[in-house]
């Protein structure tokens, strides 16, 4: 291996160094993995977009029935990589300053002079989990919008920086839509992957007994800090990936829309509106992660199609079409991907 600089990139580095930082990559990766397994069950998937999300600096947002320990693995995450760790529990009665914070009024002693001081919500955290963040009107969503962009907040008209490393893990329930506020297509725009949680097998049902009935208290240690994890950052977009495989990732995503002149029949058929270019922006970026996570220093087509559907399935819109067939967003990015296979080397 010599670089990992990508025409643009910056400047290179020495063959040494970069090994030293790949390797101290990897340690890290296992080590989060090994802590999280000391808590987690199964749901190697779901830890993998996470842990992907981390490491280029985008939001995931958690999809799952009530009880399949998505709010846990946040938590055991931000406890792994030793973050700031504040969580928001969404309602219907949720303001925008409850989650940004708000300036009051202090007097001070003796003076009696009153001034206005600036407290900060739990916006101000490396990760923030808002939990069932479906649950809260628009106005309150439209809150996250500029932090998960910006990574700042605007209040009364001042600008304050977010800490970074900044991530909004956000979680909700696909099935309680009674007294539900859908997220706005902007707003899911944003989110890198949208993960689904699925139902456990019954071996790591069993597991799970194990751990959660009994006087075990799994302990969880940081493995890293956010300073490194900025670095991984910039590492991650060091990868290079060939054109052909930019091309592919490309092809995927303007197959979406069916205004395309690549879109097949069944997207014109099913699909309203596909797939914006930050689609292809974020496919690439986690398809460099996904690729030196798994210890390989390029892009393959099996990195883009592995990761397609997650980072695809909240940026499509299917039309009325669609669901009367009872189709998915899955299973027309499924089929999508088998109308285009990847190309022959």
């Amino acid at each position: 291996m010599s670089t990992l600089i990508t025409p643009g990139a910056g400047e290179g580095i020495q063959s040494d160094d970069l090994r030293q930082r790949v390797e101290r990559f990897q340690d890290v990766r296992n080590a989060i993995i090994g802590q999280v397994r000391n808590v987690i069950v199964g749901q190697d998937e779901v830890i993998e977009q996470v842990l992907i999300s981390l490491f280029v600096g985008g939001h995931c947002l958690l999809t799952g029935l009530p009880g399949t320990a998505k709010t846990l693995l946040v938590r055991t995450m931000a406890q792994t990589l030793g973050f700031v760790f504040k969580r928001i529990q969404f309602t219907p009665d949720l303001m925008p300053s409850d989650i940004t914070g708000t300036d009051i009024i202090e007097e001070e002693p003796g003076t009696g002079r009153r001034t206005w001081t600036f407290v900060q919500g739990p916006i101000f955290a490396n990760i923030l989990l808002a939990d069932e963040i479906n649950r809260t009107p628009p106005k309150t969503q439209s809150a996250l919008l500029e932090a998960m962009q910006e990574l700042s907040c605007t209040v009364r008209g001042n600008h304050y920086s977010l800490p970074r490393p900044f991530f909004v893990l956000a979680t909700q329930n696909p099935i309680e839509l009674e007294g539900t506020y859908p997220l706005p297509e902007a707003q899911l725009d944003r989110f890198l992957f949208n993960t689904m949680l699925d139902y456990l097998s019954a071996d790591d049902e069993l597991k799970v007994i194990g751990l959660t009935t009994t006087t075990r208290n799994a302990e969880v240690r940081a493995v890293t800090t956010p300073e490194e994890v900025l670095t991984f950052q910039q590492l991650v977009r060091m990868v290079p990936i060939a054109e052909s495989v930019a091309r592919y990732a490309v092809s995927i995503v303007r197959a979406t829309r069916q205004t395309d002149s690549s879109a097949p029949d069944f997207i014109k058929k099913y699909v309203n509106f596909g797939c914006s270019v930050r689609g292809i922006q974020n496919l690439v970026l986690a398809s460099k992660c996904r690729a030196l996570m798994h210890g390989r220093y390029h892009v393959s087509y099996d990195d883009v199609r592995a990761l397609a559907t997650p980072i695809l399935r909240h940026r499509m819109l299917l039309n009325f079409q669609a669901e009367s067939d009872r189709l998915t967003t899955d299973d027309v990015i499924k089929r999508l991907l088998d109308h285009l296979p990847a190309p022959r080397d």
